[in-house]
C-alpha cells in the first residue's frame, strides 16, 4: 500500500502562479497577509496546494487581500 503525499509548491511556482514579484510577496509575509508557507531548515519556503487554494478563495471573498 503506497501513500501519495501533496507535491509542495516552491516559492517560485507561486509567484508565477499570482503573477507576482518576489518584493511584493515578501512584503505580504510581513504584513501577515501570505497564504501559510513552511519554512524548511535550509531557509526555503514550500507551500501545500490545498493552503495556497484556501489562501485565493479567502482574496476572492475579501475581494482583496
Amino acid at each position: 500500500m503506497s501513500e501519495t503525499r501533496e507535491r509542495h509548491l516552491r516559492l517560485a511556482e507561486v509567484l508565477a502562479e499570482l503573477g507576482m514579484s518576489r518584493a511584493a510577496f515578501y512584503r505580504m509575509r510581513v504584513r501577515g497577509t501570505a497564504p501559510k508557507a513552511l519554512k524548511l531548515p535550509n531557509g526555503q519556503l514550500r507551500f501545500r496546494r490545498g493552503d495556497l487554494d484556501r489562501w485565493l478563495n479567502n482574496c476572492e471573498e475579501k475581494i482583496s487581500c
